[in-house]
């Protein structure tokens, strides 16, 4: 499958793909976002050439700096000097996860991507099986299940599984591990991805939102032996906030005004009722309402309902401008038979 042309994070211009200094397409691209990981990084990157290498197939990894503080940064500048198939792209400060992740399928070349943690939990054995259950063609993207997953279980294991139901039951996006990052997706799947904040723990709702066939394979899961987790329990507020963000995106990214106008407009017509009703009241009974607590009642659904329906108005806008400027489509093609 040709890809497109990438940015790159360098301050110059890379050649276009297919010029004569380009080197030819992996099959496979293995793409690693590190952060302050250095304990790990050797270990890693033997692993995964070991395995990658018995795969008999082109491949290339790229391991992705997002601004590492400790030494990792200078230990991959001398890695790479013994993996020619290793690439390593350093961001200039600390972006976040779902940043590099972006960066890591910007860069890739593979007609297959692979993305995995660089904390050696995740094993690199799993990434043929994984593989193999993309190519048979049934789906765009493989999820792992870390079926046996070795954290603790009340700050890590517990959320998680709350966590897996909840996502599951407002998106209907149904997984066992949404959070796990050992994942193969098909290239042009992955390019269509833009992650930003969190949202690399939504992956698989944004791939559904594209239109993606999802598939999921139980996956080895390893205890941290080295270095320190970067989550905890007290992202949890953070994933109900991408949650929301998420539903949104499912159901009324490109109509907001139909979210906006559903709220505003009930409670436009409510309101109008109920000044009605106190209006004949008023003229009919002669009765005094200007003490009534449901005459403030009413005021504030009217006003509440016109500025909902007025912030959907400006949404449509919005959305119209960024998709026509953009030149971005509301819809996905999966194949093209000509």
């Amino acid at each position: 499958m040709p890809s497109q042309d990438r940015p790159s994070t360098m301050d110059h211009q890379p050649s276009p793909r297919g010029a004569s200094e380009e080197p030819a397409s992996p099959e496979i691209s293995v793409v690693v976002p590190i952060y302050n990981e250095a304990p790990n990084l050797k270990d890693l990157v033997d692993q995964l050439f070991q395995v990658m290498r018995a795969m008999e197939r082109s491949f290339e990894v790229i391991l992705i700096d997002d601004g590492s503080s400790d030494d990792g940064p200078h230990l991959l500048r001398g890695i790479k000097a013994d993996f020619p198939e290793l690439r390593v792209i350093f961001l200039r400060r600390n972006f976040g996860q779902s940043a590099a992740m972006t960066a890591g399928f910007d860069h890739a070349r593979g007609d297959v991507v692979v993305t995995m943690d660089g904390d050696l939990q995740n094993d690199p054995k799993n990434i043929p099986a994984l593989v193999e259950r993309l190519e048979e063609g049934e789906y765009d993207l493989v999820n792992g299940w870390r079926k046996d997953r070795k954290d603790p279980f009340l700050s890590r294991r517990f959320p998680s599984v709350i966590a897996n139901w909840i996502i599951g039951m407002a998106t209907g996006v149904r997984l066992h591990d949404y959070g796990c990052s050992l994942k193969a997706y098909r290239a042009d799947l992955a390019r269509q991805l833009l992650l930003y904040g969190e949202l690399h723990r939504f992956i698989p709702v944004l791939a559904e939102f594209h239109g993606a066939r999802i598939g999921e394979a139980p996956v080895s899961h390893h205890a941290r032996t080295r270095g320190r987790s970067k989550y905890g329990i007290g992202r949890t507020y953070r994933v109900i906030l991408d949650l929301i963000l998420m539903l949104f995106f499912q159901k009324f990214a490109t109509r907001p005004l139909q979210l906006f106008g559903l709220t505003g407009g009930p409670l436009f017509v409510i309101g109008l009722a109920i000044e009605l009703y106190l209006t004949w009241l008023k003229l009919w009974n002669g009765e005094d309402i200007g003490g009534r607590p449901l005459l403030l009642l009413g005021a504030l659904l009217i006003i509440t309902g016109i500025v909902l329906i007025g912030i959907g108005l400006c949404a449509e806008l919005v959305v119209r401008t960024y998709y026509e400027s953009s030149g971005k489509r509301i819809y996905a093609v999966r194949e093209v038979l000509e």
